[in-house]
C-alpha cells in the first residue's frame, strides 16, 4: 500500500507538467492583455511598456512557460499581478473556507442522499419511489446559479433567517452548503437506489433472509457494505471536485474561498491567479482520489489496490 501511495504522488509530478501546459496555453489565448486590464487603454505607451516588462509579458509565451516552471521548481506559484502578493499565501488563507464549505455540503448530502436512494428502492415502483425519483432529477438538471438564487431570496430576503452572503460563522454556511449540496444529493439518491435494487437480486441476500436475519440487519450490514464502493466513488468526486472551489456557488453567496478567488483571477486575466487555483485543484483532486483508492481496499477485500482480486 505504500509503494502505490509513493507512485500515486510521483505520478503526480507529470500530471501537473501536463496541466500547466494545458493552462498556461489556454490563458494565452483569452482575449484582451492584462496589462491593459490593469492601467487601462488610454494609459501612457511608456506605463504600459514598463509594467509589461515588470511582469514579465514582454517575453516569448515559451520563455514565460519555462519561467514559470522555474517558479514551481521553488514552491512558488508566482504574484498576483494586482494585488503583488503571493499567489501560495492567498490559496492557504482561502483553502481552509473552501474546505469548511466542502464537509458541510457533504455532510448534507451523504445522509439525504443514501437515506432517498434506500427509501425509493425498498419502494420500487411505488408514489414514494416516483417522487424520490423525480426530485432527484430535478436536482441534477437545475443550475446551481439558479437554485442559489432561489434560496437566497427566499431564506434570506423572505424570511430573514440567514445572511444573503459573505464569509463569517455557520449561518453563512448554510446557505451555499445546502445549494451545494443539491446535486450531490441527487447523484447519491439515484446511485443508491439502482445499486441497492442490485443488491438485493443477489443470492446472498435471499439467504440472509432465510436464516432469519433481521431485515435491520440485513440492510445495515450486509446490503450496506455492497452499496458502499460505488457510493464512496461518487463521494469522492463531488469532494474533489468541491474543494477545487465552487466557482458559483462561491461567487453568489460571496463566500470567500478558492472557487470565487479563481473567478476573479479569470476575470481579471490574472495569469498567476489562474495558474495557482488549477495546479492546487489538480493536486487535492489527485490526493482525494488516492484516499478513495485506499479506502475500497478496506471496505471490500475482494479489492485489492494492486488490481488483483482474491
Amino acid at each position: 500500500m505504500i509503494n502505490y501511495f509513493f507512485k500515486k504522488v510521483l505520478l503526480l509530478v507529470p500530471i501537473l507538467l501536463g496541466i500547466t501546459l494545458i493552462t498556461f496555453t489556454l490563458t494565452k489565448a483569452l482575449p484582451g492583455d492584462p496589462v491593459l486590464s490593469m492601467v487601462g487603454e488610454r494609459a501612457r505607451p511608456e506605463v504600459i511598456k514598463k509594467i509589461r516588462q515588470e511582469l514579465g509579458q514582454d517575453r516569448s509565451s515559451l520563455m514565460q512557460y519555462v519561467g514559470y516552471i522555474s517558479l514551481l521548481g521553488r514552491g512558488e506559484f508566482g504574484r498576483s499581478y494586482y494585488t503583488n502578493k503571493k499567489v501560495f499565501e492567498d490559496l492557504l488563507v482561502k483553502f481552509p473556507n473552501t474546505l469548511k464549505l466542502a464537509m458541510a455540503a457533504m455532510l448534507v448530502a451523504i445522509p439525504i442522499g443514501i437515506s432517498f436512494g434506500f427509501i425509493a428502492a425498498c419502494n420500487k415502483n411505488l408514489p414514494v419511489d416516483r417522487i424520490l425519483s423525480s426530485l432527484s432529477v430535478m436536482g441534477l438538471s437545475v443550475p446551481v446559479f439558479w437554485s442559489g438564487i432561489l434560496i437566497m431570496l427566499l431564506f434570506s430576503l423572505k424570511l430573514k433567517l440567514f445572511p444573503p452572503s459573505g464569509t463569517g460563522d455557520i449561518r453563512f454556511l448554510v446557505l451555499p452548503a445546502f445549494t451545494l449540496s443539491l446535486p450531490a444529493i441527487a447523484t447519491l439518491s439515484r446511485i443508491t437506489r439502482t445499486t441497492v435494487l442490485d443488491v438485493l437480486d443477489m443470492p446472498f441476500f435471499h439467504t440472509a433472509r432465510a436464516k432469519g436475519i433481521t431485515e435491520w440487519r440485513i440492510y445495515t450490514v450486509h446490503v450496506m457494505k455492497n452499496v458502499l464502493v460505488p457510493l464512496i466513488t461518487v463521494i469522492g468526486l463531488d469532494f474533489g471536485s468541491y474543494l477545487n472551489g465552487a466557482v458559483l456557488t462561491e461567487t453568489i453567496f460571496g463566500w470567500d474561498g478558492i472557487g470565487r478567488f479563481a473567478m476573479e483571477g479569470i476575470m481579471k486575466r490574472d495569469y498567476p491567479v489562474i495558474m495557482g487555483c488549477v495546479i492546487a485543484g489538480t493536486a487535492v483532486f489527485v490526493m482525494v482520489n488516492v484516499f478513495v483508492d485506499i479506502m475500497y481496499h478496506f471496505i471490500d477485500p475482494r479489492i485489492r489496490i494492486h488490481g488483483k482480486t482474491r
